[in-house]
């Protein structure tokens, strides 16, 4: 591949891709590209590298990992892999609490749950009640970082504040 100007080259990455990868991409391109600049902010998603985090974690320690996150969300099949990749002996991914199949219990001593990033907190609570009905009811919170950041819609979209 010819580069036009290869002290202008600045790298990106999709969210979902894990810091790891990305990373390991990087060191790549700087083989070629020693000037290679770094984006102007860090574009990994922090919500998507927080949890993989968690799951390196908990992976080596669960028999298996549920991830609640939807088909389409590569952030929450990527979960999955991690936590394939990090020791789980089984990962499956859900949408809802139903979608759980007994069989994957079956033997299971620990059972870790992670989300995917946008994932509503009560469709998790709601697999957490399944797993405790189904005798999982000791629940240990593993925390690798705390999520604090708060975003501000735009201007367009706030509601008006009358004075």
């Amino acid at each position: 591949m010819q580069v036009k100007n290869p002290d202008r080259l600045v790298w990106l990455s999709q969210t979902t891709l894990s810091v790891d990868e990305a990373m390991e991409t990087v060191r790549r391109l700087r083989i070629r590209f020693p000037n290679l600049q770094d984006p102007p902010s860090d574009d990994i998603c922090y919500a998507t590298q927080n949890r993989q985090v968690a799951i390196k974690k908990v992976a080596p320690e669960a028999d298996v990992v549920i991830v609640v996150g939807s088909a389409n969300s590569s952030n929450s099949v990527r979960l999955v892999e991690v936590a394939l990749e990090y020791g789980a002996k089984a990962a499956y991914r859900v949408d809802f609490s139903t979608e759980i199949q007994q069989e994957w219990l079956e033997g299971a001593r620990t059972v870790g749950i992670s989300s995917g990033a946008s994932v509503p907190e009560g469709l998790v609570r709601e697999v957490l009640q399944e797993l405790e009905d189904a005798g999982y009811a000791d629940v240990a919170e593993v925390r690798t970082a705390e999520e604090d950041l708060i975003f501000s819609l735009p201007k367009e979209l706030r509601p008006s504040r009358k004075r």
